[in-house]
C-alpha cells in the first residue's frame, strides 16, 4: 500500500500545540533529522502516535526522502504524484508543498491518518485499528462491518503496522524474553572459529562462512524466525531492552552514529556477562567479544511477530 495523504488538521490540535499522547520513540529508531517531526505530528490525533507514524514511514521508504517506487510513489511517505498535487500539505509553512521534503511529507502523512480516523470515529472498537483498516480497505468497509472488516489482507495490514510500531516505541515496562533465544545462541556457538566472509550467509559454496548479519539471520532462521539480511533492518525485529535488561539471545548493535538506527553497521548475539557471539570483520573468526564499547547502539529482543511485520524491502 502506498502512503497517499490528504490535507486534514483535527480542529484545535495545532492551536493546542499538537500533543496529547505520551508515546516516546526508542533510542535512535527514527533518524535524528526526523525524530522531532515524527514525535510532534505523531500526536496529531488520538488514533495515531509517534511510533505508529514511524512504522508507516519505515515500511514505505526506510526513512529515505529520495525514495521512488516503480509506481512513481515519491519521497519519505511515498506519495502518488496526483494525490500530492491535490492533498500535499505545507507542513513547515515555507510557502511550498514539496513531496521530497520530509518537513511537508511527514505532517501530511499524519494528517491523512487523522482524516481517516475522523471518518470512522463513531465505529466501535479500537480507533487506531479502525483507522488502519480504513487506510487499507476504505472507511466504508469499516463502517459497514462495525470495525476491522473480515478481509484477511486488511486484518494482516492492521496487525503488521501495530506490531511494527512496537519496534519504534520506547518500552515502558520490562520486555518479555524470547522463547527462541536459546536455540539461536546454540546455533551461533556451533559456528565459533569460522572465518568471516563479507556477504557470507553460511552456504556450502561460501564454505559455511558468515558476515555479522548473515550469522544472526541464520541463527534465528534455525529456530523458525526469518530476519532481514542487513543489521539496520534487524534492529526493527522487536522491542528494545535497555542495557541493564539484556538477556541471552538479544541482538546487540553498533554504530558510528548513535542517533540513527539506519546507520547501524554491526550486530551480534548477546550471550550474557557483557559478551556477544559475532562475526567481527574480514580476517577474523566468529568469536566472543565484549559489547560495552563506545559504538554500542542498543539491543533488540527478537519476536516472531516483529520479524514477520518487517517489510521485504525498504
Amino acid at each position: 500500500m502506498l502512503l497517499v495523504v490528504g490535507v486534514y488538521l483535527v480542529a484545535g490540535n495545532l492551536a493546542n500545540g499538537v500533543g496529547g499522547k505520551a508515546v516516546g520513540l526508542a533510542k535512535g529508531a527514527v533518524p535524528a533529522a526526523y525524530q522531532a517531526l515524527v514525535q510532534k505530528w505523531g500526536n496529531l490525533c488520538d488514533a495515531i502516535n509517534p511510533a505508529l507514524l514511524a512504522a508507516q514511514l519505515y515500511q514505505e521508504s526506510g526513512f529515505n526522502p529520495k525514495a521512488q517506487s516503480p509506481a512513481a510513489a515519491q519521497g519519505i511517505a511515498q506519495f502518488i504524484p496526483g494525490t500530492w498535487a491535490t492533498h500535499g500539505l505545507d507542513g513547515d509553512g515555507d510557502g511550498d508543498r514539496d513531496v521530497w521534503d520530509p518537513n511537508d511529507a511527514i505532517p501530511s502523512a499524519a494528517s491523512y491518518d487523522c482524516k481517516l480516523a475522523s471518518y470512522v470515529k463513531d465505529v466501535p472498537g479500537d480507533p487506531t485499528a479502525n483507522m488502519l483498516a480504513s487506510y487499507n480497505a476504505g472507511a466504508y468497509a469499516v463502517i459497514k462491518y462495525g470495525g476491522v472488516p473480515p478481509y484477511k489482507e486488511t486484518q494482516n495490514y492492521v496487525k503488521t503496522i501495530t506490531t511494527l510500531s512496537e519496534s519504534f516505541a520506547a518500552p515502558t515496562s520490562r520486555v518479555d524474553p524470547s522463547e527462541q533465544a536459546a536455540g539461536a545462541i546454540a546455533y551461533a556457538q556451533k559456528k565459533l572459529g569460522t572465518l568471516y566472509l563479507w556477504g557470507g550467509n553460511g552456504t556450502a559454496d561460501q564454505g559455511g562462512r558468515f558476515d555479522c548479519s548473515g550469522l544472526t539471520k541464520a541463527a534465528y532462521a534455525s529456530v523458525g524466525i526469518t530476519l532481514p539480511r542487513v543489521a539496520n533492518d534487524q534492529y526493527n525485529a522487536g522491542p528494545h531492552p535497555s542495557r541493564g535488561e539484556l538477556l541471552p539471545g538479544d541482538l546487540v548493535f553498533f554504530s558510528d552514529d548513535l542517533t540513527n538506527s539506519r546507520a547501524i553497521r554491526h550486530v551480534g548475539i548477546y550471550v550474557g556477562g557483557g559478551y556477544m557471539i559475532n562475526a567481527p570483520r574480514p580476517g577474523a573468526v566468529i568469536r566472543f567479544d565484549p559489547i560495552d564499547t563506545p559504538d554500542y547502539f542498543g539491543a533488540t529482543r527478537v519476536t516472531e511477530d516483529g520479524a514477520k511485520a518487517l517489510p521485504k524491502t525498504v
